[in-house]
Protein backbone atom coordinates (compact mmCIF):
# COMPACT_ATOMS: atom_id res chain seq x y z
CA UNK A 1 0.00 0.00 0.00
CA UNK A 2 1.41 3.05 -1.29
CA UNK A 3 2.29 5.88 1.82
CA UNK A 4 -1.03 7.10 3.80
CA UNK A 5 -2.23 10.46 3.58
CA UNK A 6 -5.18 9.81 6.23
CA UNK A 7 -4.28 11.32 9.48
CA UNK A 8 -4.84 7.93 11.37
CA UNK A 9 -5.25 7.40 15.03
CA UNK A 10 -2.96 4.81 15.29
CA UNK A 11 0.87 5.43 15.18
CA UNK A 12 0.95 3.20 11.76
CA UNK A 13 -1.51 3.00 9.09
CA UNK A 14 -3.67 0.00 9.84
CA UNK A 15 -3.75 -2.99 7.33
CA UNK A 16 -5.77 -2.33 4.32
CA UNK A 17 -9.25 -4.02 4.37
CA UNK A 18 -10.44 -4.54 0.78
CA UNK A 19 -13.74 -6.61 1.42
CA UNK A 20 -16.20 -7.87 4.59
CA UNK A 21 -18.79 -10.10 4.52
CA UNK A 22 -20.53 -11.37 7.77
CA UNK A 23 -18.41 -11.27 10.36
CA UNK A 24 -15.35 -11.70 8.16
CA UNK A 25 -12.73 -8.75 6.47
CA UNK A 26 -10.66 -9.74 3.35
CA UNK A 27 -7.22 -7.56 3.99
CA UNK A 28 -4.97 -6.76 0.79
CA UNK A 29 -2.54 -9.62 1.80
CA UNK A 30 -4.51 -12.22 1.21
CA UNK A 31 -5.39 -12.87 5.00
CA UNK A 32 -9.30 -13.07 5.97
CA UNK A 33 -10.00 -11.75 9.67
CA UNK A 34 -12.47 -13.07 11.77
CA UNK A 35 -14.49 -9.79 13.78
CA UNK A 36 -15.18 -10.39 17.62
CA UNK A 37 -16.11 -7.27 18.60
CA UNK A 38 -18.14 -5.35 15.33
CA UNK A 39 -15.15 -2.75 15.07
CA UNK A 40 -16.42 -1.19 18.37
CA UNK A 41 -19.88 -2.78 19.15
CA UNK A 42 -21.16 -1.65 16.24
CA UNK A 43 -21.27 -4.42 13.42
CA UNK A 44 -24.42 -5.59 14.97
CA UNK A 45 -26.26 -7.81 11.90
CA UNK A 46 -22.11 -8.25 10.14
CA UNK A 47 -20.91 -6.78 6.89
CA UNK A 48 -22.79 -7.27 3.19
CA UNK A 49 -26.53 -7.50 4.14
CA UNK A 50 -28.65 -7.05 1.20
CA UNK A 51 -31.46 -5.72 2.45
CA UNK A 52 -29.37 -2.77 3.79
CA UNK A 53 -27.27 -2.14 0.66
CA UNK A 54 -30.52 -2.34 -1.02
CA UNK A 55 -32.79 0.13 1.28
CA UNK A 56 -29.70 2.59 1.03
CA UNK A 57 -29.63 2.29 -2.86
CA UNK A 58 -33.36 2.20 -3.51
CA UNK A 59 -33.39 5.74 -0.88
CA UNK A 60 -30.96 7.31 -2.97
CA UNK A 61 -32.77 7.25 -6.23
CA UNK A 62 -35.43 8.99 -4.04
CA UNK A 63 -33.93 11.82 -1.64
CA UNK A 64 -30.48 11.26 -0.98
CA UNK A 65 -30.53 14.37 1.21
CA UNK A 66 -32.59 17.01 2.71
CA UNK A 67 -31.54 19.83 5.77
CA UNK A 68 -33.30 18.61 8.71
CA UNK A 69 -35.37 22.35 9.21
CA UNK A 70 -36.56 22.27 5.46
CA UNK A 71 -37.66 18.83 5.12
CA UNK A 72 -38.54 15.22 6.65
CA UNK A 73 -38.23 11.88 5.48
CA UNK A 74 -40.70 8.95 4.69
CA UNK A 75 -37.35 6.65 6.75
CA UNK A 76 -36.62 9.45 9.34
CA UNK A 77 -40.20 9.48 10.42
CA UNK A 78 -41.01 5.57 10.43
CA UNK A 79 -36.77 4.95 12.24
CA UNK A 80 -38.43 7.28 14.96
CA UNK A 81 -41.72 5.54 14.61
CA UNK A 82 -39.95 1.63 14.86
CA UNK A 83 -38.17 3.11 17.76
CA UNK A 84 -40.67 4.60 19.84
CA UNK A 85 -42.85 1.62 19.49
CA UNK A 86 -40.52 -0.89 20.53
CA UNK A 87 -39.09 1.07 23.53
CA UNK A 88 -42.87 0.14 25.99
CA UNK A 89 -43.89 3.78 26.50
CA UNK A 90 -40.47 5.11 27.75
CA UNK A 91 -39.78 7.45 25.05
CA UNK A 92 -42.20 9.72 22.93
CA UNK A 93 -39.75 11.32 21.15
CA UNK A 94 -36.64 10.61 18.68
CA UNK A 95 -34.20 13.47 17.45
CA UNK A 96 -31.37 11.57 14.53
CA UNK A 97 -27.33 12.57 14.21
CA UNK A 98 -24.66 11.36 12.62
CA UNK A 99 -22.99 8.87 15.32
CA UNK A 100 -22.31 8.32 19.41
CA UNK A 101 -20.50 11.34 20.14
CA UNK A 102 -23.06 13.59 18.87
CA UNK A 103 -25.77 12.03 20.41
CA UNK A 104 -24.47 12.27 23.84
CA UNK A 105 -23.44 15.92 22.91
CA UNK A 106 -26.76 16.41 22.29
CA UNK A 107 -28.38 14.63 25.20
CA UNK A 108 -26.78 17.14 27.96
CA UNK A 109 -27.73 20.01 25.70
CA UNK A 110 -31.12 18.86 25.73
CA UNK A 111 -31.18 18.18 29.29
CA UNK A 112 -30.03 21.74 29.71
CA UNK A 113 -32.46 22.82 26.89
CA UNK A 114 -35.32 21.30 29.09
CA UNK A 115 -34.90 23.19 32.06
CA UNK A 116 -34.32 26.38 29.87
CA UNK A 117 -37.85 26.01 28.98
CA UNK A 118 -39.19 25.36 32.28
CA UNK A 119 -38.12 28.19 33.72
CA UNK A 120 -35.41 26.38 35.79
CA UNK A 121 -32.60 28.37 34.78
CA UNK A 122 -30.40 27.69 37.47
CA UNK A 123 -29.52 24.50 36.53
CA UNK A 124 -26.02 24.45 35.19
CA UNK A 125 -24.33 21.36 36.64
CA UNK A 126 -23.85 17.79 35.57
CA UNK A 127 -22.80 15.09 37.53
CA UNK A 128 -20.63 11.90 35.79
CA UNK A 129 -19.17 9.19 36.76
CA UNK A 130 -14.97 8.35 37.34
CA UNK A 131 -13.61 6.01 34.55
CA UNK A 132 -16.40 6.97 31.84
CA UNK A 133 -16.43 7.22 28.96
CA UNK A 134 -19.66 9.80 26.14
CA UNK A 135 -17.51 10.60 23.30
CA UNK A 136 -15.16 12.58 22.05
CA UNK A 137 -16.43 16.06 22.19
CA UNK A 138 -15.08 18.77 24.42
CA UNK A 139 -18.35 18.50 25.62
CA UNK A 140 -18.76 14.86 26.03
CA UNK A 141 -15.04 14.79 27.31
CA UNK A 142 -16.12 17.15 30.29
CA UNK A 143 -19.24 14.71 31.90
CA UNK A 144 -16.89 11.48 31.44
CA UNK A 145 -13.58 10.94 33.26
CA UNK A 146 -10.67 8.93 31.58
CA UNK A 147 -7.49 10.21 32.43
CA UNK A 148 -5.57 9.74 28.97
CA UNK A 149 -8.26 10.42 26.96
CA UNK A 150 -9.06 14.25 28.71
CA UNK A 151 -5.24 14.99 29.76
CA UNK A 152 -4.28 16.93 26.17
CA UNK A 153 -7.51 18.90 27.13
CA UNK A 154 -7.55 18.92 30.52
CA UNK A 155 -6.63 23.07 30.62
CA UNK A 156 -9.54 24.13 28.42
CA UNK A 157 -12.25 21.66 30.62
CA UNK A 158 -15.03 23.06 32.30
CA UNK A 159 -14.09 22.51 35.55
CA UNK A 160 -16.98 24.27 37.34
CA UNK A 161 -20.25 22.93 35.36
CA UNK A 162 -18.84 19.03 35.35
CA UNK A 163 -18.54 16.64 37.95
CA UNK A 164 -17.59 13.28 39.04
CA UNK A 165 -18.75 10.51 41.76
CA UNK A 166 -17.35 6.95 41.85
CA UNK A 167 -18.43 4.12 39.73
CA UNK A 168 -20.32 1.17 40.51
CA UNK A 169 -17.55 -1.00 39.66
CA UNK A 170 -17.74 -3.87 42.25
CA UNK A 171 -14.54 -5.64 41.80
CA UNK A 172 -12.23 -2.70 42.32
CA UNK A 173 -14.34 -0.48 44.49
CA UNK A 174 -16.76 -2.51 46.58
CA UNK A 175 -15.29 -2.80 50.56
CA UNK A 176 -13.89 -5.37 51.64
CA UNK A 177 -17.15 -7.22 53.45
CA UNK A 178 -19.37 -4.59 51.90
CA UNK A 179 -22.42 -6.43 49.93
CA UNK A 180 -24.08 -5.20 47.11
CA UNK A 181 -26.83 -3.62 48.81
CA UNK A 182 -24.42 -1.51 51.03
CA UNK A 183 -22.44 -0.97 48.27
CA UNK A 184 -25.19 0.78 46.27
CA UNK A 185 -26.29 2.27 49.14
CA UNK A 186 -23.01 3.66 49.42
CA UNK A 187 -23.35 5.33 46.18
CA UNK A 188 -26.61 6.62 46.84
CA UNK A 189 -25.29 8.72 49.36
CA UNK A 190 -22.77 9.76 47.21
CA UNK A 191 -24.55 11.32 44.42
CA UNK A 192 -27.15 12.94 46.89
CA UNK A 193 -24.35 14.15 48.91
CA UNK A 194 -22.73 16.09 45.74
CA UNK A 195 -26.36 16.97 44.94
CA UNK A 196 -26.12 18.90 47.97
CA UNK A 197 -23.00 20.06 48.21
CA UNK A 198 -23.92 21.69 44.41
CA UNK A 199 -26.92 22.92 45.47
CA UNK A 200 -29.92 20.68 44.77
CA UNK A 201 -31.90 22.82 42.65
CA UNK A 202 -29.24 23.61 40.24
CA UNK A 203 -28.26 20.12 39.34
CA UNK A 204 -29.44 18.82 35.81
CA UNK A 205 -28.66 15.75 34.97
CA UNK A 206 -26.97 12.89 36.42
CA UNK A 207 -25.25 11.18 33.78
CA UNK A 208 -23.25 7.16 33.29
CA UNK A 209 -23.40 4.76 31.14
CA UNK A 210 -25.95 2.34 31.45
CA UNK A 211 -23.19 -0.71 31.20
CA UNK A 212 -19.75 1.03 30.62
CA UNK A 213 -17.60 0.22 27.79
CA UNK A 214 -14.23 0.98 26.76
CA UNK A 215 -12.96 2.64 29.83
CA UNK A 216 -13.36 -0.50 32.00
CA UNK A 217 -14.44 -3.31 30.24
CA UNK A 218 -18.37 -4.25 30.11
CA UNK A 219 -19.19 -3.47 34.22
CA UNK A 220 -22.52 -4.29 34.99
CA UNK A 221 -24.07 -1.97 38.35
CA UNK A 222 -24.99 -4.57 40.74
CA UNK A 223 -29.10 -4.95 41.45
CA UNK A 224 -30.61 -2.20 42.56
CA UNK A 225 -28.48 0.50 41.18
CA UNK A 226 -30.48 2.41 38.55
CA UNK A 227 -33.23 2.67 40.50
CA UNK A 228 -31.39 3.94 43.44
CA UNK A 229 -29.47 6.71 41.34
CA UNK A 230 -33.10 8.00 40.00
CA UNK A 231 -34.41 7.71 43.65
CA UNK A 232 -31.55 10.91 43.90
CA UNK A 233 -32.41 12.72 40.74
CA UNK A 234 -36.24 12.45 41.11
CA UNK A 235 -36.37 13.88 45.10
CA UNK A 236 -33.93 17.02 43.30
CA UNK A 237 -35.70 17.08 40.25
CA UNK A 238 -33.24 15.98 37.81
CA UNK A 239 -32.81 14.02 35.19
CA UNK A 240 -31.12 10.55 34.54
CA UNK A 241 -29.08 10.75 31.17
CA UNK A 242 -28.32 6.80 30.36
CA UNK A 243 -25.62 6.31 27.46
CA UNK A 244 -26.37 3.66 25.49
CA UNK A 245 -24.19 3.96 22.49
CA UNK A 246 -22.51 0.56 22.88
CA UNK A 247 -24.18 -1.14 25.50
CA UNK A 248 -27.85 -0.56 23.73
CA UNK A 249 -29.93 -1.42 20.83
CA UNK A 250 -29.67 -5.18 21.55
CA UNK A 251 -26.02 -5.54 22.43
CA UNK A 252 -26.95 -6.64 25.93
CA UNK A 253 -29.90 -9.04 25.01
CA UNK A 254 -32.61 -6.56 25.13
CA UNK A 255 -33.63 -3.60 22.91
CA UNK A 256 -32.30 -1.21 25.86
CA UNK A 257 -29.59 -2.62 27.92
CA UNK A 258 -31.25 -0.78 31.16
CA UNK A 259 -34.26 -3.04 30.00
CA UNK A 260 -31.82 -6.04 31.46
CA UNK A 261 -31.89 -5.33 34.56
CA UNK A 262 -35.56 -5.76 34.75
CA UNK A 263 -36.17 -2.88 37.87
CA UNK A 264 -38.69 -1.21 35.63
CA UNK A 265 -36.27 2.42 35.84
CA UNK A 266 -36.69 4.56 32.85
CA UNK A 267 -34.01 7.20 31.81
CA UNK A 268 -35.18 10.95 30.89
CA UNK A 269 -32.77 11.16 27.98
CA UNK A 270 -31.17 8.55 26.15
CA UNK A 271 -28.06 8.39 23.78
CA UNK A 272 -28.00 5.51 20.81
CA UNK A 273 -25.91 4.56 18.10
CA UNK A 274 -23.43 1.96 16.74
CA UNK A 275 -26.34 -1.17 17.18
CA UNK A 276 -28.69 1.62 15.58
CA UNK A 277 -27.40 1.74 12.09
CA UNK A 278 -24.99 -1.36 12.10
CA UNK A 279 -21.71 0.71 10.51
CA UNK A 280 -24.06 0.62 7.34
CA UNK A 281 -24.16 4.61 7.50
CA UNK A 282 -23.29 7.31 10.41
CA UNK A 283 -25.81 7.58 12.38
CA UNK A 284 -26.86 8.47 16.33
CA UNK A 285 -29.87 9.35 18.25
CA UNK A 286 -31.30 11.25 21.17
CA UNK A 287 -34.42 9.31 23.08
CA UNK A 288 -36.69 11.76 25.06
CA UNK A 289 -39.30 10.92 27.35
CA UNK A 290 -42.85 11.80 27.54
CA UNK A 291 -42.23 14.56 30.57
CA UNK A 292 -39.29 16.07 28.60
CA UNK A 293 -40.89 16.13 25.56
CA UNK A 294 -43.51 18.22 26.90
CA UNK A 295 -41.41 20.45 28.73
CA UNK A 296 -39.30 21.01 25.61
CA UNK A 297 -42.43 21.98 23.84
CA UNK A 298 -43.81 24.48 26.85
CA UNK A 299 -41.66 27.54 25.21
CA UNK A 300 -39.53 27.13 21.60
CA UNK A 301 -41.33 24.42 20.88
CA UNK A 302 -38.16 23.19 18.87
CA UNK A 303 -35.27 21.30 19.73
CA UNK A 304 -32.29 23.76 20.16
CA UNK A 305 -30.07 21.09 18.41
CA UNK A 306 -28.44 20.84 15.27
CA UNK A 307 -25.77 19.21 12.72
CA UNK A 308 -26.00 19.25 8.56
CA UNK A 309 -26.38 15.51 9.06
CA UNK A 310 -29.59 15.05 11.59
CA UNK A 311 -31.92 12.69 10.33
CA UNK A 312 -29.61 11.83 6.94
CA UNK A 313 -32.48 9.91 4.95
CA UNK A 314 -29.70 7.58 3.40
CA UNK A 315 -28.81 6.48 7.29
CA UNK A 316 -31.98 6.63 8.04
CA UNK A 317 -33.52 4.26 5.43
CA UNK A 318 -30.41 1.89 6.40
CA UNK A 319 -30.94 2.06 9.91
CA UNK A 320 -34.55 1.11 9.50
CA UNK A 321 -33.38 -2.18 7.68
CA UNK A 322 -31.31 -3.08 10.37
CA UNK A 323 -33.76 -2.89 12.97
CA UNK A 324 -36.27 -4.16 10.93
CA UNK A 325 -33.89 -7.42 10.80
CA UNK A 326 -33.19 -7.81 13.89
CA UNK A 327 -36.69 -8.29 15.08
CA UNK A 328 -37.85 -10.32 11.46
CA UNK A 329 -34.69 -12.83 12.04
CA UNK A 330 -35.20 -12.76 15.88
CA UNK A 331 -31.69 -11.84 16.22
CA UNK A 332 -31.55 -10.65 20.26
CA UNK A 333 -32.80 -14.43 20.69
CA UNK A 334 -29.97 -15.65 19.23
CA UNK A 335 -27.47 -12.49 21.00
CA UNK A 336 -28.34 -14.10 24.40
CA UNK A 337 -27.99 -17.66 23.15
CA UNK A 338 -24.46 -17.04 21.75
CA UNK A 339 -23.67 -14.88 24.46
CA UNK A 340 -24.40 -17.54 26.71
CA UNK A 341 -21.87 -19.78 24.93
CA UNK A 342 -19.48 -17.00 24.63
CA UNK A 343 -19.27 -16.58 28.20
CA UNK A 344 -19.18 -19.73 29.11
CA UNK A 345 -16.46 -21.24 27.21
CA UNK A 346 -14.33 -18.23 28.26
CA UNK A 347 -14.68 -19.37 31.94
CA UNK A 348 -13.99 -22.59 31.67
CA UNK A 349 -11.11 -21.76 29.58
CA UNK A 350 -9.31 -19.36 31.04
CA UNK A 351 -10.51 -20.23 34.69
CA UNK A 352 -9.50 -23.71 34.30
CA UNK A 353 -6.26 -24.13 37.09
CA UNK A 354 -4.52 -26.09 33.68
CA UNK A 355 -4.01 -22.74 31.56
CA UNK A 356 -1.04 -20.61 31.71
CA UNK A 357 -3.50 -17.79 31.51
CA UNK A 358 -5.31 -18.36 34.37
CA UNK A 359 -3.20 -16.67 37.37
CA UNK A 360 -3.84 -13.44 35.35
CA UNK A 361 -7.31 -13.32 35.07
CA UNK A 362 -9.10 -11.44 37.28
CA UNK A 363 -12.66 -11.67 36.14
CA UNK A 364 -14.65 -12.87 33.39
CA UNK A 365 -17.85 -10.68 33.00
CA UNK A 366 -21.00 -9.49 30.20
CA UNK A 367 -24.31 -10.36 29.33
CA UNK A 368 -25.55 -10.92 25.52
CA UNK A 369 -23.03 -10.10 23.39
CA UNK A 370 -21.26 -8.06 25.61
CA UNK A 371 -18.18 -9.17 27.11
CA UNK A 372 -14.88 -8.48 28.99
CA UNK A 373 -12.24 -10.25 30.19
CA UNK A 374 -10.20 -8.54 33.24
CA UNK A 375 -6.45 -9.42 33.29
CA UNK A 376 -3.88 -8.48 36.14
CA UNK A 377 -0.51 -8.03 34.65
CA UNK A 378 1.21 -7.31 37.33
CA UNK A 379 3.08 -9.95 37.87
CA UNK A 380 4.08 -9.78 34.72
CA UNK A 381 5.22 -6.32 34.91
CA UNK A 382 9.23 -6.88 35.21
CA UNK A 383 9.26 -8.61 31.78
CA UNK A 384 6.59 -6.41 30.09
CA UNK A 385 8.78 -3.30 30.65
CA UNK A 386 5.85 -1.22 30.74
CA UNK A 387 3.65 -2.85 27.53
CA UNK A 388 0.11 -2.94 28.59
CA UNK A 389 -0.95 -6.34 28.48
CA UNK A 390 -4.69 -5.45 26.64
CA UNK A 391 -3.05 -4.07 23.67
CA UNK A 392 -0.64 -7.23 23.56
CA UNK A 393 -3.37 -9.46 23.42
CA UNK A 394 -5.17 -7.45 20.56
CA UNK A 395 -1.83 -7.55 18.59
CA UNK A 396 -1.41 -11.78 19.69
CA UNK A 397 -5.42 -12.02 18.23
CA UNK A 398 -4.83 -10.27 15.03
CA UNK A 399 -1.64 -12.11 14.02
CA UNK A 400 -4.22 -14.99 14.75
CA UNK A 401 -6.88 -13.95 12.11
CA UNK A 402 -9.31 -12.69 15.22
CA UNK A 403 -10.34 -9.12 15.91
CA UNK A 404 -10.39 -8.35 19.32
CA UNK A 405 -10.51 -4.72 21.81
CA UNK A 406 -8.11 -4.70 23.81
CA UNK A 407 -7.60 -1.22 26.54
CA UNK A 408 -5.77 -0.53 29.28
CA UNK A 409 -6.21 2.04 32.52
CA UNK A 410 -9.73 0.94 34.44
CA UNK A 411 -8.47 0.47 37.30
CA UNK A 412 -7.95 3.40 38.53
CA UNK A 413 -8.74 7.20 38.07
CA UNK A 414 -5.33 8.37 36.44
CA UNK A 415 -6.19 5.17 33.82
CA UNK A 416 -2.77 4.20 34.11
CA UNK A 417 -3.60 0.43 35.54
CA UNK A 418 -5.34 -2.32 34.76
CA UNK A 419 -6.09 -4.27 31.07
CA UNK A 420 -9.17 -5.54 29.36
CA UNK A 421 -10.26 -7.26 26.38
CA UNK A 422 -13.58 -7.18 25.11
CA UNK A 423 -15.90 -9.20 22.49
CA UNK A 424 -18.87 -7.60 20.96
CA UNK A 425 -19.43 -9.84 17.92
CA UNK A 426 -22.51 -9.68 15.81
CA UNK A 427 -25.58 -10.65 16.60
CA UNK A 428 -25.86 -13.49 13.75
CA UNK A 429 -22.37 -15.14 14.75
CA UNK A 430 -23.22 -18.73 15.38
CA UNK A 431 -22.19 -21.32 17.62
CA UNK A 432 -19.11 -22.38 15.86
CA UNK A 433 -18.02 -19.30 15.21
CA UNK A 434 -18.04 -18.42 18.68
CA UNK A 435 -16.23 -21.69 19.85
CA UNK A 436 -13.37 -20.43 16.83
CA UNK A 437 -13.15 -16.64 18.46
CA UNK A 438 -12.77 -18.28 21.89
CA UNK A 439 -9.80 -20.87 21.09
CA UNK A 440 -8.28 -18.25 18.80
CA UNK A 441 -8.49 -15.70 21.78
CA UNK A 442 -7.61 -18.45 24.80
CA UNK A 443 -4.29 -19.53 22.56
CA UNK A 444 -3.21 -16.61 22.21
CA UNK A 445 -3.45 -15.58 25.71
CA UNK A 446 -1.49 -18.12 27.05
CA UNK A 447 1.36 -18.03 24.33
CA UNK A 448 1.49 -14.20 25.72
CA UNK A 449 1.68 -15.20 29.43
CA UNK A 450 4.45 -17.97 28.92
CA UNK A 451 6.58 -15.38 26.80
CA UNK A 452 6.10 -12.92 29.71
CA UNK A 453 6.24 -15.16 32.72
Amino acid sequence: MATSCVFHKTPVTPPLAVNAEGIYFDLEDGRRIMDGVGGAAVACIGSGNPRVIAAIHEQSKKVNFTFHTQFTTEPAEQLAKNIIDRSKGAFALCGFVAGGSEAMEAAIKTGRQYYWETGQTQRVNYIGRMISYHGASLGTLNVAYNGPRRAPYHPILDQTHFHHVSPPYPRRFKREGESDADFVERLRAELEAKFIELGPDSVIAFVAETVTGASSGVVIPPKGYYKAMKSVCEKYGALLILDEVMCGMGRMGTLHAWESFGDGITPDIQAVAKGLGAGYTPIGAVLISQEVANGLRSKAGVWQHGYTYQAHPLSCAASLEVQKIIVEEDLLANCRAQGELLGQLLRARLEDPASPAAPYVAEIRGQGLFWAIEFDARPLAPKLAGKKLGFLIEAQCFANNLVVMGMAGGWNYEGTEGDHVMFAPAYIVTKEEVEKMVDIFVKSVEALVVEYA
